[in-house]
């Protein structure tokens, strides 16, 4: 296992580079999952645009307009922020490098540092107004095509939903949350991809709604770019070691998996980022996702021009999704409710869920098409 990129390096290339041990394995996949998800759906809102299943949108711009004390305030607060930081990091690298998160998210930092980068970033601000030379604000027309929003919609559903992932995880991993909040809150570790999936589709449509941009054709855009970054991020949680793997497992390897290392049927995951220790090997289930959402990926990609009904498309992206899950659940570990004596996974009930939603949307949008 690599916790982070320093002992992929040197495992595999035989490079031992200190500063590598900033980049935690995980969160450099799910940086590449918000990038190939982002790429994917711009592709996808162009192709709409030139269909005209989406419309560009007016809206009004003032220019020539100096900016307000607010401005400035902001600006020096976010050049504090910075330097109080990074100058901190600067001067204390080693202990940086050993707990990069923890080094991020305390208050520590260097007041000087702060002060110098918020004077900077003060001093540009004004640098800027210098520049502006019209003596009356002026609104102009500006067209915005729908792909310009990604940017926007990536920032949007990157925070909602990790703010998500973390708030289902903590409900249901409610006692190691009480017995201490704060790590529980500020961990990179501990996201449940259902609550970020949730929190974040309603950030992104909210958005889209906001901004005059048509839901169904938007929905269907990110379809394909959700599953991708879905089984990109799986990656991650295999080659870290984060926690979400199966149960054990030590049946022995079935004969039809013979060409395939033993590793792939069973696995210890030594050296994880949870620093566990695992008396059984187990089911590396974030590698199966991985394959099966990245294959589902090509199936959704393959579908996108064939399916023309508004909705459908993420309406089978929801099917697939919850199916795949659903099957996974059966050999993961993971927290189990008692519900009318019947265990079942936080997982298992929003996976059931977004079958039965996904059959529905097929259904009831096919119904409305030929209604219409």
């Amino acid at each position: 296992m690599y916790p982070n990129l320093y002992y992929a390096f040197k495992d595999l290339f035989g490079i031992e580079l200190g500063f590598l041990k900033m980049f935690q394995s995980f969160g450099v996949f799910v940086a590449l999952s918000f990038i190939l998800a982002s790429v994917c759906f711009s592709i996808e809102l162009k192709r709409k645009e030139n269909e005209g299943l989406l419309k560009p949108d007016t809206i009004q711009v003032l220019t020539g307009q100096k900016p307000g004390m607010m401005d400035y305030f902001f600006s020096i607060l976010i050049g504090f922020i910075i330097g109080f930081k990074i100058v901190f990091i600067i001067l204390n690298f080693p202990v940086f490098l050993e707990n990069t998160q923890k080094a991020i998210l305390s208050l520590e930092g260097n007041l000087i540092g702060g002060l110098l980068f918020g004077f900077v970033s003060g001093l540009l601000k004004y640098r800027d107004a210098l520049k502006v030379n019209a003596s009356v604000p002026v609104m102009e027309n500006k067209i915005v095509h729908p792909y310009e929003h990604v940017g926007s919609m990536t920032t949007i559903a990157a925070i909602s939903g990790l703010i998500g992932a973390k708030i289902f995880h903590n409900l249901e991993n409610w006692g190691d949350f009480v017995k201490d909040p704060v790590d529980a809150l500020l961990s990179f570790s501990g996201l449940t991809m259902y609550g970020g999936l949730i929190f974040g589709s309603i950030s992104v449509v909210y958005y889209a709604h906001k901004n005059k941009i048509a839901v169904k054709p938007l929905i269907d855009a990110c379809a394909p770019g959700l599953m991708l970054a879905y089984g990109v991020g799986r990656i991650g949680c295999q080659v870290a070691g984060d926690g979400d793997w199966g149960i054990d497992n030590l049946s022995p390897k079935p004969g039809w998996l013979g060409f395939m290392p033993d590793w792939f049927w069973a696995y210890s995951y030594p050296h994880n980022v949870l620093n566990e220790h695992l008396k059984n090997p187990v089911f590396p289930t974030p590698l199966y996702e991985s394959i099966i959402c990245i294959s589902l990926f090509f199936l959704l990609w393959a579908l996108r021009k064939k399916i023309k009904v508004p909705a459908v498309l993420f309406s089978l992206y929801l099917l697939l999704n919850g199916i795949e899950r659903l099957f996974i659940e059966q050999i993961r570990i993971n927290t189990k409710y008692e519900i009318y004596g019947l265990g079942i996974t936080q997982a298992e009930i929003i996976s059931s869920a977004l079958i039965v939603t996904g059959v529905a949307g097929i259904w009831w949008f096919n119904k409305q098409r030929k209604v219409v």
